[in-house]
């Protein structure tokens, strides 16, 4: 595992990196009170309203991640044109956060996740969005917008964060992914299972274990991992993918790791214990920590480990929250000890 020296270096460098996030972006707003009875009008409990909030989400929350890291966040997205669609500007603003990639459609609506939570547990979830798939028009302006980002910055790392909402398509992840080939510039995946097969010639894939069963159609008990790995390494032969990291929950994550055209290396790296209080936005956390790992060219098996703790770490949070820097850092040279 990395030495002192090199954990110090590897936050360091993150400083430097400019990551180019593209995808489906969200806000997630929050309700929290206090439950003391039942309704009368249905079964239901009663949340007395205490405090309200408005989050980044999604690829959002991604840059967010990456920005607690140290790296340049660079978001592209569509959103709406509707009141949310202002709130959203406001909220990358307030952070901060880069606003010139946001394109704005009259056809959409800005997605939003409104979560109810009652003595600290979630207890409802409605969601405001438009899922379809851009109209050619929308899909047009986010390809030159993203060709526009390469062309003014110096682009390290390019996250495609995939959540079914109609931003990503076959077409522009076609040219996102051939663009940044042509350029060398790395991308990192986050799919979901409309456009899993979509997906050639990337260097990082990051489905959770719903997704790859659902993205490969087929059914099979995480801890078989001789069936694991044939199913992740068909998947990659076939897609030409560079690794696979797969985050399997409790079980901690799974990489596979291309050495040449029909070799591989794999590790399965456990889940640390800890007192879990939420899972949101747990993915967006370990995307945006691999990528930067991957921008930072190390193997697969410190890829997989960092961006494990900072999984983990995330969850031990109400709410979706961007990873604290300073804790995984204590984390990592824990490892060591």
């Amino acid at each position: 595992m990395l030495r002192e020296k090199d954990i110090k270096k590897y936050f360091t460098d993150i400083t430097g990196l400019n990551v180019l996030i593209i995808g489906d972006v969200m806000i997630d707003s929050y309700i929290w009170g206090k439950v003391e009875r039942i309704s009368p009008e249905a079964p239901v409990p009663i949340v007395t309203v205490n405090r309200r909030a408005s989050l980044l989400g999604g690829a959002a929350n991604v840059a967010l991640n990456v920005k607690a890291m140290g790296g340049k966040p660079i978001l592209c997205s569509v959103i709406g044109s509707d009141s949310k669609a202002d709130e959203f500007i406001q909220l990358l603003e307030k952070e901060n956060l880069f606003t010139k990639g946001i394109v704005r459609s009259k056809e959409r609506i800005t997605t939003t996740k409104f979560r109810v939570i009652g003595n600290n547990y979630q207890m409802l979830r409605v969601d405001e969005e438009t899922d379809t798939e851009l109209n050619t028009k929308e899909a047009d302006e986010l390809i030159q917008c993203f060709n526009s980002l390469l062309k003014t910055y110096p682009i390290h790392v390019v996250i495609i964060q995939d959540y079914n909402k109609g931003v990503m398509s076959a077409r522009a992840i076609q040219k996102i992914t051939h663009r940044a080939g042509e350029l060398h510039i790395p991308v990192a995946v986050d799919p979901k299972k409309k456009n899993f097969n979509e997906y050639r010639n990337v260097n990082l894939f990051k489905p959770n274990l719903k997704e790859l069963i659902e993205g490969l159609k087929i059914d099979f008990d995480p801890d078989d991992t001789d069936l694991l790995r044939e199913a992740v390494q068909a998947f990659q032969k076939n897609q030409g993918i560079d690794n696979m990291l797969v985050t399997l929950s409790e079980k901690g994550v799974f990489i596979s790791s291309r050495l040449g055209e029909h070799s591989y290396i794999t590790h399965s790296v456990p889940a640390y214990v800890r007192t879990i209080a939420d899972v949101s936005g747990a993915g967006d956390t370990v995307i945006s920590v691999a990528a930067l790992c991957l921008a930072l060219k190390m193997n697969p098996l410190e890829i997989a480990t960092i961006s494990n703790l900072a999984g983990g770490l995330v969850c031990e949070s109400i709410g979706v929250v961007p990873v604290d820097r300073v804790k995984l850092m204590e984390e990592m040279m824990g490892l060591n000890s």
